[in-house]
């Protein structure tokens, strides 16, 4: 006998009402495509349950994939066994076996086939009974378990589990849309990307490539973030946009104080076209307040002005040892600390604008035409496709 499934629950979807359908479609296909690589195993559903069928695939293995899907609550192994009570207690007693530390156990029955001849309070002190019978220095605490037999008596089979491995939570990619990510290759960023992947948003992300101010490590180091952030989501195409020349401009016709804050009003400008050309309705970035200059009440308000895309500020309210917190847990914070500068910590005035006023801005940006550089920063992006899989990234397409 072995596991031989993973159970899945889902959490918040379950509050999604006529909707709920879409949701575990997507959640279902999420699973799928991440356990694609371990050959012939599926993931099926039945009345409200969502089952892996691991068909002799390592079952470790295939969990370690399963709890990193946004949308998973929690998730079991499981043994799947007929409706007969002997080859329910035989199950039980294995998934009891398969515990570590384990002095104090319950068993709860959930019987959902009420043709099934043995009522869920009877079942559960047989299989109780069975278990004490059956192991040494284990005892049943209803209150305080080291760990829960659950067994579930469905129409089709039986199911049987004795461990909650935590899922992801949230709700899956593809169910809230598209959002583009400024991805800089610090912290901030890739935790920004995250927080949004788990209300269910889909990411690509656009990187401003400053060369030769910023090396190609600079910018492998944010095709290596992207890669990580695949972990949790789908493939992710990053659009790397050549700066210098726009970035140059900027610091050289634009009165020093306010040339962060017209940078990032171009970076939003070139973002929108992205946006549109690749049918996204949103920008996510890793913005926090009052943690910059540019990351002001009054920043904000300016910047906002010259695009009227819902920007996503998932970090806005954390403080920064949260941030990096996260970005442990996730992975990513190894990566944005590698010592190679992006485009915004490059060119940094001595004194940057904290409360820049639009009609201001708005003045000194007419004094010059940025159109045309502009432009060719939009049409001379590249496009990489990001996928979970260990191979080198392959450059996707050309924007224009």
């Amino acid at each position: 006998m072995e596991f031989d499934h993973i159970l899945i629950r889902y959490g918040e979807m379950a509050l999604k009402g006529k909707n709920i359908k879409q949701f575990i479609n997507q959640l279902q296909q999420n699973v799928q495509q991440k356990i694609k690589e371990f050959p012939g195993v599926k993931v099926k559903r039945t009345q409200g349950r969502m089952f892996v069928l691991l068909n002799g695939n390592d079952p470790k293995a295939v969990m370690e994939k399963c709890k990193n899907v946004f949308g998973t609550q929690s998730l079991s192994l499981a043994v799947k066994v007929e409706n007969d009570v002997e080859k329910i207690k035989e199950a039980a007693l294995y998934a009891l076996n398969n515990g570590e530390n384990i002095h104090k156990f319950k068993v709860t029955v959930k019987r959902i086939n009420k043709d099934f001849p043995v009522r869920s309070q009877e079942m559960n002190q047989v299989l109780g009974g069975h278990l004490l019978t059956n192991t040494d220095g284990i005892t049943v605490d209803v209150h305080h378990p080291d760990v829960e037999v659950k067994v579930e008596i469905r129409n089709e089979a039986t199911y049987i589990t004795s461990s909650v491995v935590p899922g992801l939570g949230g709700l899956p990619v593809g169910t809230s849309g598209k959002s583009l990510l400024l991805l800089s290759g610090g912290i901030d960023s890739p935790v920004a990307g995250f927080l949004s992947m788990k209300r269910g948003v889909e990411i690509e992300a656009i990187h401003f490539h400053s060369p030769p101010y910023t090396s190609e490590r600079s910018k492998q180091k944010v095709l290596d973030l992207a890669k990580q952030l695949t972990k949790y989501g789908k493939s992710i195409k990053v659009h790397i946009v050549p700066f210098t020349k726009l970035q140059q401009e900027i610091f050289r016709e634009m009165p020093d104080a306010y040339a962060m804050t017209i940078m990032r009003r171009m970076m939003f400008r070139i973002s929108e076209k992205v946006c549109e050309q690749e049918s996204i309705l949103s920008l996510t970035t890793g913005e926090n307040l009052g943690q910059v200059a540019s990351q002001t009440m009054e920043s904000m308000h300016t910047i906002n002005e010259v695009t009227n895309y819902p920007i996503i500020r998932p970090l806005v309210t954390m403080d920064k040892q949260e941030v990096i917190e996260l970005s442990h847990e996730i992975g990513t914070y190894e990566t944005s600390i590698l010592p190679y500068e992006d485009c915004c910590t490059i060119f940094v005035p001595k004194s940057p604008k904290t409360k820049p006023k639009r009609d201001k801005v708005n003045y000194y940006e007419s004094t010059h035409d940025f159109t045309a550089s502009i432009q060719e920063a939009v049409n001379g992006i590249e496009t990489i496709k990001i996928t979970d899989k260990k191979d080198p990234t392959e450059t996707f397409h050309d924007l224009l």
